[in-house]
C-alpha cells in the first residue's frame, strides 16, 4: 500500500558496476539480532521468538512486499496508517513488523507463526523515527564516507554522474529515483550492503528544517550544493530563505568535512565554515571547465587536469560533472574517462521519434533555472541535429509564491530566443505568451496538450516538453512515445 521499498539490486561482485542502492541486507542486518535491532531503533520488543535467531534480510514499508526475511515498516499515512496491515505480513511470513503501539499490540494478540516462524514485533511511539534511527545506526555500523547532494536543480544528475565516476574506484551506492525524503532516504542508506565505501545521497527539500533533517539521519561528511534558485518560494518566501535552507547541509557537516559550492554564490557566503574545507566549481572555483566538445571535457580539478569522454553537450550536465568532479576529489579519488551518463526520464533525456523528430523530456519538474537551461538545451539539440523548427511545450512553474506570473513571463523571454513555436500549459504558463513573438499554442492541461501536439510537429522538429511535476506533462512525452524505436 505503500510507495517505497527497499528491494534487491545489482551484485557488487562486478566492482566498476554502479548500484542502484536497492540491495537487500541478507548478509549484514541478519548480524543484528531483534534484541539489538529494537535498542538502534529505540522501539520496544513486544514479541520475540524463544530460541536465538538473526536480524532481517531487508527492510519495507510496502505491505505487499513484506514476505520472509522482512521487516515491514508500518508507517502512518495520509490516509491510512500502515500498521493496519501488519497482521497481513506475519501471516505473509514476515521477519517481522515494526509500528505503532496499538498496531502492533492489535498484532500481537492472538498471533501465531506464520510460514516462516515465529515473528519479531516491535513497538515504536513514531515508527518514522524508529526507521530513521535504524538507518542512522547502519550509516554508522557501514564506516562509508557520505556525501549529500542537494540543490534547487541538477541534484538528481549530479548524484547519478557522482555514482558514475567513483564506481570504477569504490564501492560505491547511490539513491534511486526519488528516494531523497525523510521516508525514501533512510530505506536507501538501510539498503546499503555491508563494505560499501561511498554512499550518495540526494537530499530534496521544499521548506527550513528538511535538508537538517535528511542530514541527520544521514550524518554526511561531505555536502554537494549543486546550485540555489528560485524553487519552493512560496514556502520560503525569499531567495536568501532558500539558500539558508539549504545551507543546513553545512551546518551538519563534522568539522573538517568538505563543502562542495558553486563558485561565486554569494547567497551561500555567510553559511560557509572555517572548519570546513570548502571546494568552488565553475568559472574562478578551484574545479573548472577548461575545454569541451561533443565527447571531450577538459577539466582542471584543483592541481591536475581531468579528461571525460562524454556523450552529452548540455551545459547545465558539464556543470553537474564539475560539482561531482569535486565531490569525487573530495573522497580521495581523481575521476576520468569514459562517463557512461544516462538522463532519466523525465529529467532531460533525449529520444528519438518517427520522422527524425527529437524530444526531450524535461517533464518531471521545472523551475526558473532549470527552464533556461533545458531552453538553452534545445537550441543546441536543434543545431547539432539541423532541426526544421524548435517547439517548446512549456507548463506551469508551482511553488514560486507572489511574483510567479513574473517568474512565468521571464522564461516566456527566453522562449521568445530559444523556440519557433511555444504551447503553453496551464493558467501561468500562459503569461508567456505575452513576449513571445512566434507562433503561440495554449492548452488548459497536459491531457488537452498531448492531443494537440501531434498536429503541430512535422518530420525533422525538436520538442522539449518541460513543466512542474503537478502539470502532469508526463501524459505528452508518453504519447509522443507510444511506438517509438527503443
Amino acid at each position: 500500500m505503500w510507495p517505497w521499498r527497499a528491494r534487491r539490486c545489482e551484485s557488487f561482485e562486478n566492482r566498476p558496476k554502479p548500484s542502484r542502492c536497492t540491495v537487500t541486507l541478507r548478509e549484514q542486518m541478519k548480524r543484528w539480532d531483534p534484541q539489538r535491532l529494537a535498542h538502534v531503533a529505540h522501539a520496544q520488543l513486544l514479541h520475540a521468538p524463544p530460541q536465538a535467531i538473526s536480524g532481517p534480510d531487508r527492510v519495507t514499508i510496502d505491505s505487499r512486499d513484506a514476505g520472509p526475511g522482512t521487516l515491514f515498516v508500518g508507517l502512518p499515512g495520509e490516509h491510512v496508517h500502515g500498521g493496519e496491515f501488519a497482521a497481513a505480513a506475519l501471516e505473509a511470513g514476515a521477519w517481522g513488523i515494526l509500528t505503532s503501539p496499538e498496531y502492533a499490540a492489535a498484532a500481537t494478540v492472538g498471533y501465531t507463526a506464520g510460514p516462516a516462524g515465529p515473528a519479531v514485533i516491535l513497538s515504536a511511539a513514531d515508527p518514522l523515527v524508529a526507521l530513521q534511527s535504524l538507518a542512522t545506526a547502519w550509516r554508522r555500523e557501514l564506516g562509508a564516507q557520505v556525501i549529500g547532494v542537494t540543490g534547487s536543480t541538477g541534484k538528481t544528475s549530479t548524484k547519478e554522474m557522482l555514482l558514475t565516476v567513483l564506481s570504477p574506484h569504490r564501492l560505491t551506492v547511490a539513491s534511486k529515483a526519488n528516494f531523497n525524503t525523510e521516508i525514501g532516504l533512510p530505506l536507501q542508506i538501510l539498503a546499503a550492503p555491508a563494505g560499501t565505501e561511498v554512499l550518495v545521497l540526494e537530499m530534496a527539500m521544499r521548506g527550513s528544517g528538511q535538508i537538517a533533517e535528511l542530514a541527520r539521519i544521514a550524518e554526511p561528511d561531505i555536502g554537494v550544493i549543486v546550485n540555489i534558485g528560485p524553487v519552493h518560494l512560496e514556502m520560503l518566501g525569499s531567495i536568501e530563505a532558500i539558500a539558508a535552507a539549504k545551507a543546513e547541509l553545512i551546518a551538519a557537516l563534522p568539522a573538517g568535512g568538505t563543502v562542495v559550492i558553486p563558485a561565486g554564490e554569494a547567497l551561500l557566503q555567510p553559511h560557509l565554515r572555517a572548519d570546513l574545507r570548502t571546494l568552488r566549481f565553475g568559472d574562478g572555483g578551484e574545479v573548472r571547465l577548461l575545454q569541451a566538445d561533443e565527447s571531450r571535457v577538459e577539466i582542471y580539478l584543483k592541481d591536475r587536469v581531468v579528461l571525460f569522454e562524454v556523450d552529452f553537450t548540455a551545459p547545465h550536465l558539464r556543470t553537474d560533472l564539475l560539482a561531482a568532479a569535486a565531490a569525487a576529489y573530495a573522497v580521495g579519488v581523481t575521476p576520468g574517462g569514459n562517463l557512461e551518463f544516462t538522463v532519466g526520464a523525465g529529467h532531460g533525456g533525449h529520444q528519438q521519434l518517427a520522422g527524425g523528430i527529437t524530444l526531450i523530456d524535461g517533464a518531471y519538474n521545472a523551475n526558473p533555472m532549470s527552464m533556461r537551461a533545458t531552453l538553452d538545451e534545445l537550441v543546441a539539440t536543434a543545431a547539432s541535429v539541423q532541426a526544421t523548427r524548435r517547439v517548446a511545450v512549456l507548463g506551469d512553474m508551482l511553488e514560486l509564491g507572489p511574483d510567479e506570473l513574473a517568474y512565468h513571463e521571464q522564461v516566456g523571454l527566453i522562449a521568445d530566443d530559444s523556440a519557433d513555436i511555444l504551447i503553453t500549459v496551464g493558467p501561468m504558463a500562459a503569461t508567456m505568451a505575452g513576449v513571445f513573438h512566434g507562433e503561440h499554442h495554449h492548452a488548459a492541461d497536459a491531457e488537452a496538450a498531448a492531443t494537440l501536439l501531434p498536429s503541430i510537429l512535422r518530420p525533422g522538429d525538436v520538442v522539449l516538453v518541460k513543466g512542474s511535476l503537478g502539470v502532469g506533462l508526463k501524459v505528452v512525452c508518453e504519447k509522443l512515445t507510444a511506438g517509438a524505436p527503443a
